[in-house]
């Protein structure tokens, strides 16, 4: 038996073979039924059909304009609940009087759908942008502050000793030792927090949107539109994956004195 050569096995790999068969394989079986008439268009539009509404979206400007407007309510929900999330675990991780003040009341948090939340929020702050930005806030939150926290009282107390013995303060030693020890739970927390925004968004712009990628899918499916709500779709996913490549860029850089990172 004859091996394979290394140009044929770097040839293997770049295709990935393994990878895209079953997607590819999907989308023909897909199309093809389509195609036959075995899944009406009302009940799911053709592969065909969904990239080619994609491309009209796109040059006319309607999924650009409405894909800024959920961007910006996922950046600022995000910003407001990682900023939380991080304060929250900083002060329930650095003292015993910040847990037991803190760390009580985010389990309650934990236990409680954020879903659930949602016709209080919109009783609370009406039918706006803000209990969108605002269920995404909440839903952000906790990821980071339970990785973050666990982060803290995880690093080595030899560590804080040894820095506390140079003459360190305080300040020093949360910038130099405390934090950098966290970094990579906290990157955990990151990542588990922008998925579930991405998530959360999906529900958060059905509350009455008048623009946003939820506002397309609602007038999709007034008219039975499903080549629209599928590109709508096909774009959260992308929005997810963007998400974490973006992490994985973060903590390469961030995290390149870890010996795991140096061929990541």
């Amino acid at each position: 038996m004859v091996a394979p050569t290394g140009s044929s096995r770097s040839l293997l790999s770049r295709l990935g073979t393994s990878h895209w068969v079953s997607p590819l394989a999907l989308l023909v079986l897909w199309e093809a039924a389509s195609r036959i008439g075995l899944i009406p268009a009302r009940t799911l539009a053709a592969p065909s059909t969904v990239a080619g509404t994609l491309f009209a979206m796109i040059v006319s400007g309607e999924l650009p304009s409405n894909l800024l407007v959920s961007f910006q309510r996922v950046l600022l929900g995000l910003s407001i609940g990682i900023t939380a999330g991080v304060v929250l675990a900083l002060i329930a991780g650095l003292s015993r009087r910040g847990e037991a003040a803190v760390d009580p009341v985010m389990q309650i948090k934990r236990t409680i759908p954020t879903l659930a939340l949602t016709p209080l929020f919109i009783v609370w702050f009406g039918i706006g942008e803000l209990p969108k930005v605002a269920l995404i806030a909440f839903a952000s939150t906790f990821p980071v502050y339970l990785n973050l926290y666990s982060g803290i009282r995880s690093v080595d107390p030899r560590l804080i000793e040894g820095a506390r013995s140079f003459g360190l303060s305080q300040a020093q030693l949360i910038r130099h030792v405390i934090l950098p020890g966290a970094m990579p739970s906290l990157l955990v927390g990151l990542r588990y927090s922008l998925s579930i925004a991405i998530l959360v968004l999906v529900v958060a712009e059905q509350i009455n949107a008048s623009a946003g990628l939820g506002y397309l899918i609602n007038n999709a499916r007034d008219f039975l539109r499903t080549d629209i709500i599928v590109v709508c779709l096909m774009v959260y996913a992308m929005l997810g994956l963007g998400a974490d490549w973006l992490v994985r860029l973060i903590e390469r850089r961030a995290l390149v004195w870890r010996p795991s990172m140096v061929d990541a």
